[in-house]
């Protein structure tokens, strides 16, 4: 276990907190409509991943970092969820919501870690940076865009709560320019390829998305857009393109 590892963990803690804390500080300080303060903490979790995969020599020690985040917020947030202070920051649609939230981020992030770094190899981690952007920028928009602009609802048994159209390809189109600029300028991919990886991705997340219920999206959105690219890309790699 390298030290630098161990080194960091707390700076993936300060990033977060470095993060957080002006989010924190702009829903105190002004009043920011309840959908977009929550993409606000949403967007938060989906740049996290970048210290994960920037500061760490080795998978297991990223993973370890996420849970320690876990481990050290879950019990404060415990604490605190009672009081009008919290319920003012959380910004929940039910309660415990936010707690919720923090794990299924924090388990979601350390399968795509394991899965595209500590099984696929160094090489490959770049998926799950992928992964996370079309999910993060994808279902920020998808919630902005449907409250707002929604319009046409989509029914359907399986669909938990009200979902449209307008909200669906918004995330459509979020997560394929997600997808192409993580691809191209992450991972330093053609563009061609890029685009085509995107194309592919975006409609995967979209229906996703759709039919994820209970905020279960944060896992298995990314899962999904991640096997996608990763699918295309080894198609790519095994016909030399």
């Amino acid at each position: 276990m390298p030290h630098s590892d161990l080194v960091a963990v707390g700076l993936y803690i300060g990033c977060i907190l470095a993060m957080g804390l002006p989010a924190i500080l702009l829903k105190v300080c002004f009043d920011v409509p309840f959908e977009l303060m929550r993409k606000i903490y949403h967007m938060v979790i989906t740049l996290s991943i970048f210290p994960l995969v920037m500061l760490f020599s080795t998978w297991y020690m990223a993973v370890l970092a996420a849970m320690v985040l876990v481990l050290i917020a879950y019990p404060l947030l415990a604490l605190v969820d009672k009081s009008a202070f919290y319920k003012r920051l959380a910004v929940e649609r039910q309660g415990g919501e936010f707690k919720r939230s923090l794990i299924v981020a924090q388990v979601s992030l350390s399968l795509l870690l394991f899965v595209f770094w500590g099984l696929l190899g160094r090489e490959w981690h770049y998926v799950a940076v992928v992964a996370v952007m079309a999910w993060g920028f994808g279902d920020a928009a998808a919630a902005l865009v449907g409250k707002r602009f929604g319009r046409h609802r989509i029914r359907h048994p399986r669909i938990e709560g009200t979902k449209t159209m307008e909200g669906t390809q918004a995330m459509c189109a979020v997560a394929g320019l997600a997808v192409f600029l993580a691809l191209l300028l992450y991972a330093g991919q053609p563009w061609d390829v890029s685009l085509a990886a995107a194309l592919l991705a975006a409609p995967v997340s979209a229906v996703v998305e759709l039919f994820s219920n209970r905020g279960m999206d944060t896992l298995t959105v990314p899962i999904s857009a991640g096997l996608t690219v990763l699918s295309l890309m080894s198609l790519f790699s095994v016909l030399g393109a």
